[in-house]
């Protein structure tokens, strides 16, 4: 780590929790920024997933089967 890393790790080290969660919430908020490549990834697998589902070509498992499992 960069000396300004360790140095602001020291300065949050000093911060109540309150402090320290709000801090964190703020950097998981820039973190979380959408990424149009990575939607579009996913989009694509969707649609390739539903087709599949479609066409019938892959296995299905009722919702009671699922649900009685974790019973």
């Amino acid at each position: 780590m960069t000396k300004n890393v360790d140095d602001i790790t020291e300065e949050i080290r000093k911060l109540s929790d309150v402090e320290k969660l709000t801090l964190l919430e703020r950097i998981v908020s820039d973190l979380d920024k959408p990424d149009p490549e990575i939607d579009q990834v996913w989009a694509d697998e969707a649609r390739k997933r539903w087709a599949a589902y479609k066409a019938g070509k892959v296995p299905t498992v009722s919702y009671e089967s699922v649900m009685a499992k974790y019973r």
